[in-house]
C-alpha cells in the first residue's frame, strides 16, 4: 500500500479541532469544509466561504458546540480504503492531484468524517479547551482564529 508522504509537523489537538471546525460550520451554515488554514501549536486560523459575517451568538455557538464534542470524548479513528471505496460523504475534491490510489479515511465518533494525512489524537478529549481568540470577515471570506489548552 503506497500513501502519499506529509510535508509538515502539525499539532494533533489543533489539527483535529479544525475537523471537528469544519464539519460544526458545515452543519451551521452549510458551507464547505476550509480550503485555507494554518494550524499550529500557538494559534490557528481557518477561512470560510459565507454569504455573511455569523452573528456573536453564532460565534458563541460555535464554540460551545466544539468543546461539547471535545467532552463527549469521541474516539478518533482511521482506515485506508481505494478510491472505489470511498465511505458515503467523504469529499475528494480538496485532494492534490498526485493523491495516492489508497486514501487514509479519518472519522471522529459519528461527527466527521474525510480524507486525511495529518496527525490527530486519538479521542477528542486530548484536544483539551477549545477557544475562538478573534473572527474577521470581508469579501465573502468569514475567518476564525482559534487555540487549544491541553
Amino acid at each position: 500500500m503506497k500513501l502519499n508522504e506529509h510535508n509538515k509537523a502539525e499539532f494533533p489537538p489543533a489539527h483535529t479541532a479544525e475537523h471537528l471546525l469544519n464539519q460544526t460550520m458545515i452543519r451551521m451554515f452549510g458551507c464547505e469544509r476550509s480550503r485555507n488554514a494554518h494550524i499550529e501549536r500557538k494559534k490557528s486560523k481557518i477561512n470560510y466561504n459565507l454569504p455573511e459575517c455569523p452573528s456573536a451568538e453564532q460565534i458563541a455557538e460555535i464554540e460551545k458546540t466544539i468543546n461539547d464534542i471535545i467532552a463527549a470524548d469521541l474516539p478518533v479513528t482511521f482506515e485506508f480504503v481505494t478510491r472505489d471505496n470511498i465511505p458515503a460523504g467523504v469529499s475528494l475534491d480538496k485532494l492534490p492531484e498526485d493523491a495516492s490510489e489508497t486514501l487514509r479515511i479519518v472519522r471522529i465518533g459519528d461527527y466527521d468524517i474525510c480524507a486525511c494525512i495529518g496527525t490527530h489524537v486519538n479521542s477528542t478529549k486530548e484536544i483539551g479547551n477549545f477557544r475562538i481568540t478573534s473572527t474577521s470577515y470581508g469579501d465573502g471570506s468569514f475567518r476564525i482564529v482559534f487555540k487549544v489548552a491541553e
